[in-house]
This record gives C-alpha cells, sequence and structure tokens, in this order.
C-alpha cells in the first residue's frame, strides 16, 4: 500500500488519535494480502488473545510474502462431552443451546462469536473463517443426554452462536443429524440462520412443525447484495434467504425474521425495507439486534469499515459509540442486545411502529414441550446407585 492512499484512509479516521493510529498500524503492516484472503470478510488474522507470544505478518522486502497460499477452509473434528450448553444469560429467552460447529464461514465481519476461536488458540480473524470444528458425533450425544432420567424438555436454541447451516454443513450433514433425533423425541427447537440450506431439511421441519415443535428464524441483514457480499462473503444473498422464509411458510412452519445487527449509518436505513420484503415473503414474527463489537471484533470491524466504506467511517463509530456509553461495546445485561442513548430508542420506535403496522410479533409463539418422548437410552451410563 502506498504512502498516498494510506494517508486518503487515516483522513476520514474519527479524530479520536488512537484510531487513527490504529488505523494506519493495521492499513501499513498487518492486513493479510488480498490475494491470499479472497472470498474473506476479515482483512486482518491477529494471534488470540491467550496466546503467549503475538505474530504479525511483516514483508522484509525480500517479497517472500508471495510464496504464502491462499487462505482455504480447514475442518477439524472436535469430540465435546456433552452437546447441550446452558447458559443463564437474562436477556436470552433460552437456557440451553447446540453448535454444531466451531468458527463460521460465512464470515460475516460483524459476528460477535469471533472471539470463542482464542479458545482454540486461534485467530478471531481469518482462522474464524477459514479453520472450522465439526461435531460430528453431537446428535448421538444428544441423544444421550434426552434419554438421562430426570432430563426436563425445554426449547433447544441452535444458530444462536455460529450457524448450523454454513457451507460445511453440505458435507458433515451435523445438523441434518440433530434434527432427526429431535423429530423423533418430539423435543422443541428454535433455529437461526442465513442460509437458504435450512430448505434442504424441510421435510423434517414440515413435519415438525405439525406438531408445533419448531419455529426458524432467518437473518436478513440487508437487501443490499453489494453490501450483503462484502459484509458477509459466504451467507445466502438476501433474495435467497427472502425465498427460504417462503418456503417455511409455505411448509406452516412458525418463520420470522431477524433485522439483525442493525448498523447505524450503514444499513439501519433499510430496517422497515426487511421487515417489509420479510412479512411480504410470509414471516410472521421479527426481532432485530444492534451491532456488538465485543473484544477482537472491535479491530477487524473498524479496520473493515475502514477499507471498504471510508466515507462512513467517522460517521458510523460516532453513532455506535452513542449507543454504547462511549465505548465500542458495553456488554451489560439488558443494554448489549439493543444498545442506550437516543439512536437506540430510534431505532426501537421505528421498529416497533413497523411491526405494528405489519401485524408481525415481536415475541415467538410458545412451542409445546409436552409431547417430548426420551430416546431409548442406548449407550447411557448406567447409576451406580
Amino acid at each position: 500500500m502506498n504512502e498516498q492512499s494510506l494517508a486518503g484512509q487515516a483522513a476520514f479516521a474519527p479524530a479520536n488519535t488512537a484510531d487513527i493510529a490504529d488505523a494506519m498500524i493495521v492499513s501499513s503492516g498487518l492486513r493479510i494480502e488480498v490475494d491470499r484472503r479472497r472470498g474473506r470478510a476479515a482483512g486482518l488474522n491477529p494471534s488470540g488473545r491467550f496466546e503467549p507470544m503475538r505474530r504479525e505478518v511483516y514483508d522484509d522486502g525480500w517479497e517472500t510474502l508471495e510464496d504464502l497460499p491462499p487462505f482455504r477452509t480447514e475442518v477439524q473434528i472436535e469430540k465435546p462431552r456433552t452437546a447441550i450448553t446452558r447458559n443463564e444469560s437474562p436477556d436470552i429467552p433460552f437456557d440451553r443451546s447446540i453448535n454444531p460447529y466451531r468458527g463460521c464461514e460465512h464470515g460475516c465481519i460483524y459476528c460477535f462469536a469471533r472471539p470463542t476461536h482464542a479458545y482454540m488458540g486461534l485467530s478471531a480473524g481469518l482462522d474464524f473463517e477459514a479453520k472450522l470444528f465439526a461435531k460430528p458425533d453431537a446428535a448421538k450425544l444428544l441423544e444421550r443426554e434426552l434419554a438421562k432420567p430426570g432430563y426436563k424438555p425445554r426449547v433447544i436454541a441452535i444458530g444462536t452462536n455460529t450457524d448450523p447451516y454454513q457451507p460445511i454443513e453440505k458435507e458433515w450433514r451435523v445438523m441434518r443429524q440433530i434434527l432427526e433425533v429431535l423429530d423423533r423425541a418430539n423435543h422443541p427447537v428454535s433455529i437461526v440462520t442465513k442460509s437458504a440450506m435450512v430448505m434442504r431439511d424441510l421435510d423434517i421441519l414440515e413435519s415438525m412443525a405439525k406438531r408445533n415443535l419448531v419455529r426458524v428464524s432467518l437473518s436478513v441483514t440487508t437487501l443490499d447484495r453489494k453490501l450483503a457480499r462484502t459484509m458477509e462473503p459466504r451467507a445466502s444473498t438476501p433474495t435467497r434467504r427472502l425465498e427460504a422464509i417462503r418456503a417455511l411458510a409455505e411448509a406452516g412452519v412458525q418463520t420470522s425474521v431477524m433485522a439483525a445487527p442493525m448498523i447505524p449509518a450503514l444499513n439501519d436505513h433499510e430496517l422497515e425495507r426487511i421487515l417489509d420484503a420479510a412479512h411480504a415473503a410470509g414471516a410472521t414474527g421479527a426481532g432485530y439486534v444492534i451491532l456488538r463489537l465485543p473484544l477482537e471484533v472491535s479491530p477487524l470491524f473498524r479496520d473493515w469499515l475502514l477499507q471498504n466504506y471510508p466515507d462512513r467511517y467517522r460517521h458510523v463509530m460516532s453513532l455506535v459509540r452513542s449507543m454504547r456509553g462511549g465505548k465500542d461495546y458495553d456488554a451489560e445485561f439488558g443494554k448489549r442486545m439493543k444498545g442506550a442513548g437516543p439512536y437506540a430508542w430510534q431505532i426501537s420506535r421505528r421498529f416497533e411502529m413497523a411491526t405494528k403496522r405489519l401485524g408481525m410479533t415481536r415475541r415467538s409463539m410458545p412451542l409445546r414441550d409436552d409431547l417430548f418422548v426420551p430416546p431409548d437410552g442406548s449407550g447411557v451410563q448406567l447409576s451406580l446407585l
């Protein structure tokens, strides 16, 4: 990158000198070459925050970087001890979830799950998009957990961390196997995805819907295909997501849309259009979330914003901080999803007015949990007493 282009980018940075310095450091030495990360959202791949040493890409002038291979998707097998993850968060409407995969090939630059890759000794940047972990035994583990004496069924959420229908699901089919277990056990499930691949499992979803055991929410961030391709490079196009909503609704599946995340001065002006389009496709419910930038996500997002929308950098980050108490992110319960302050209130009111006009519910209809039939329990460890 030449000095002229670097100076031009820095000129669009906010008045905050730390941000300007941050942007210049990133632009001058840490960014991965475009040819190596083509089709990916993150431009950086910093070392994980738990690593004892920090490694950075550096061109020593001998043109050795040209020999480095492009980032390709690699999948490793993870063998967890349990399939169901529990949580006690007061602002999440579920207490248990399943993650068929760790990392996500969709590569959404804003993904709040990126920092979890640090626990694997990997980067929240390009590693999160390219070095993935599959859990092929998840369905068997789930069956054992559902068969345990005393298990009480409640809605299991899938897709709340990484997308269960990301591209590698075509080969691994972990999500399909999980759905088959839940279907046989009459267990309620709530799915969130931004992939049209969910239509592949329409046979199971339609069957479960007849017993009021499933709901599916499609995440539609923007209707602008160019923005979607830049921000969510390997996710389904907005049109395909709307087609999935239509197919699910026509099959009788309880379907909603998640306008998430809403990014001020970038896609928040599309809120009403997204809700209108989803409603026309058959969605009966809706929700939204304000952009979240925890831990490593903040520098990754800011770098992406500076590279793709430098003219909006200052305005976007100013509005983000106005909703987060002057910071890039506020993790306080009750505020982290919706933000605070006048701009956050404005988005909230617009959402309320639009959903009221369209007759879309903001709370999901309850699913049945009284039909649950425990699996036969094969392979479950017997009690000693």
